[in-house]
């Protein structure tokens, strides 16, 4: 990552880190862009040049999690069955979990503070995962040369691949860190791997 790459990520962490703290403080609604730009020192035009809104700030992780699985699957052979490529990009998830500096893991867990707090945001998470489970469902639909606004088996496998992240991340709570979100990750990763009978080709 050169210098101008670094100098804007260490701004959009610290758009994320401003506003993360305000939510938690002063309320979700309560928080405007010009007051999350003014802690930043930097100007709503500028926010508006890494997030389209409070929404997409406040859902920001499924934009990297998206971004680490389609690099993966890109890089997957591409006789490779569907599911099992798929599951090596939600290893590829979970690696980036275990990896998370300190930093990273205080971040995430006032995200789950903030979605705890504000129901409201998990409705629209869920259907911001819709959209990644649509983008997926395209590129697995690709790998089995079929079309995925036709084949029903392509959005099943997308499906249960999710469905497998959505219950590392959520279920049950236990204690809420980091080490917990990871380990119940590789276990419902595991689970869903033994979960086909042997010969099934996903």
């Amino acid at each position: 990552m050169g210098l101008r790459e670094r100098k804007k990520e260490k701004t959009r962490l610290a758009i994320i880190d401003a506003a993360l703290d305000l939510f938690l403080e002063q309320g979700y609604e309560s928080t405007t862009v010009e007051q999350i730009a003014g802690v930043v020192d930097v100007s709503p035009r500028t926010f508006f040049r890494y997030f389209t809104s409070k929404d997409h700030l406040a859902l920001w992780f499924h934009d990297h999690g998206e971004e680490i699985i389609l690099e993966t699957l890109a890089d997957r052979p591409q006789d490779e069955p569907p599911f099992t490529a798929l599951m090596h990009a939600l290893r590829a998830v979970l690696t980036d979990v275990e990896c998370s500096t300190g930093e990273d893991a205080e971040r995430f867990l006032k995200l789950r503070r903030l979605l705890d707090a504000n129901p409201h945001l998990i409705g629209r998470s869920v259907a911001r995962g819709a959209q990644t489970e649509r983008r997926l469902a395209e590129v697995i639909a690709a790998r089995r040369g079929a079309d995925p606004d036709k084949d029903q088996l392509t959005h099943l496998i997308v499906a249960f691949a999710m469905s497998t992240m959505r219950v590392g991340f959520e279920c049950p709570r236990r204690d809420g860190t980091v080490t917990e979100i990871a380990a119940r990750m590789a276990e419902s990763i595991d689970l869903a791997e033994r979960s086909l009978r042997p010969g099934w080709d996903l």
